[in-house]
């Protein structure tokens, strides 16, 4: 019978030092992107956390150019293409930020914060990676109850979200 779901950061201690940095630098970015991105009031405090965010981001791109697992053409795959896109999207951001388009930066992250973060960031959990060694250790096929309920959620939330703008449309 398989055990209850424990951490076990043994997987991650016998990484190369890039997965180390990549999953340190990720698991940074999720609490304080939620923080910026989520919270209202656009202030010093918004800013700083947003460099700090922009700069995890930039250095969970740039970490995942030297993981090599599952390599397609020549040591990258794929998945490469999700740290070229963070690049542009940080670069991106980042220019509307400084030409006071607030509302092309605000979507540019959120996107950025949904999509490569906490979608890239949920497939990390499917059998045979790392992570779901990390979470969930001997019982892996509860990873997909897992992502599935992730994908239920965030559907749901971009359901709520785009039933609020049509009412908030609607309104105006």
């Amino acid at each position: 019978m398989p055990t209850a779901l424990f951490l076990n950061i043994a997987p991650l201690l016998d990484a190369d030092l890039p997965i180390q940095i990549h999953v340190a630098f990720a698991l940074t970015s999720i609490p304080v992107g939620a923080f910026v991105v989520l919270r209202r009031k656009r202030d010093q405090l918004h800013r700083i956390c947003g460099y700090i965010w922009v700069l995890a981001m930039g250095i969970v791109a740039l970490s995942g150019f030297w993981i090599h697992t599952f390599p397609i053409i020549g040591p990258f795959n794929p998945i490469h293409l999700f740290s070229v896109w963070t690049l542009w999207s940080l670069w991106v951001g980042v220019r509307h930020a400084v030409r006071g388009r607030v509302q092309d930066h605000q979507a540019t992250f959120r996107s950025l914060y949904w999509y490569g973060l906490l979608v890239a960031g949920t497939f990390t959990f499917l059998p045979g990676r790392r992570m779901n060694r990390v979470v969930f250790g001997e019982a892996p096929d509860l990873s997909l109850w897992f992502i599935g309920a992730v994908g239920v959620g965030m559907a749901g939330v971009y359901l709520w979200r785009r039933k609020t703008r049509q009412s908030d449309l609607n309104a105006a």
